[in-house]
């Protein structure tokens, strides 16, 4: 067990921007590399993804943001997730709650809440492919939904 200790505010909304009206819910990961079909930690810092909310269209979306010490933070300033493009999609009305995990073929695969235009929710998946920038737009995969 280690101690943690509260720091204050590490990331806060632009002023502009598709996150100014908000940001919350981030998932924080080590940085690590895919060697020798492993995936090593590194000692170079941490990436972070977080949900922001638009002034704009006051909808949620996906963001990534890097830092060489857990403390200070650059932001990616654009969606690494935006909403659905066509307005029937199931997570046309804002995606957030990113948890991401590390995969065996060196691609990271992210979890997602989505809403619909009609508010209704669900979990999405998007994916990564293998050694591609962590600040690339993710895809969205289609997931079987057995019963």
């Amino acid at each position: 067990r280690f101690p943690l200790v509260k720091r204050g505010i590490c990331l806060k909304p632009d002023t502009d921007g598709l996150d100014a009206g908000g940001i919350a819910r981030c998932n924080v990961l080590k940085n690590a590399v895919f060697e020798d079909g492993v995936w090593k930690e590194s000692d170079d810092g941490y990436l972070m993804l977080y949900e922001g909310l638009s002034k704009e269209d006051n909808k949620h979306r996906i963001f990534a943001a890097e830092s060489e010490d857990g403390r200070t933070w650059t932001k990616h300033p654009e969606p690494i997730l935006d909403v659905g493009a066509d307005q029937d999609a199931w997570d046309f009305g804002g995606v957030g709650a990113p948890d991401v995990i590390r995969l065996d073929d060196g691609s990271m695969r992210m979890y997602y809440t989505g809403q619909a235009k009609d508010g209704s929710t669900a979990i999405g998946v998007a994916k990564l492919p293998a050694r591609t920038d962590v600040a690339s737009k993710w895809e969205r995969e289609q997931a079987t939904i057995m019963i």
